[in-house]
């Protein structure tokens, strides 16, 4: 199973952040103008998942159980939701 998901180019045209999943676990990549980073997670390894909902953006936190939670920015509400549930359903 690939699905993935791009962050909305509205605010950030150029570096949108991305969530792509895979069979073991999910990575999420985080682009800024001079520097990149690419985080890769097993489902194992998350025990939870938040958002922040604002007005027409919403900002994803997975919370790995041994590093620092991995924040990623201005998706759209409904994929956020769906990005929770999946890493959620991989995780149980």
């Amino acid at each position: 199973m690939t699905e993935k998901f791009t962050a909305s180019m509205l605010k950030n045209p150029l570096f949108p952040d991305k969530v792509e999943f895979s069979d073991k676990g999910v990575s999420f990549k985080i682009q800024k103008a001079l520097r990149n980073s690419e985080n890769f997670v097993f489902y194992s390894d998350i025990s939870g998942v938040e958002l922040d909902e604002g007005m027409m953006f919403t900002t994803i936190h997975v919370l790995p159980r041994q590093r620092e939670k991995i924040t990623i920015k201005n998706f759209s509400k409904r994929d956020a939701r769906r990005v929770k549930e999946l890493i959620l359903e991989k995780a149980g």
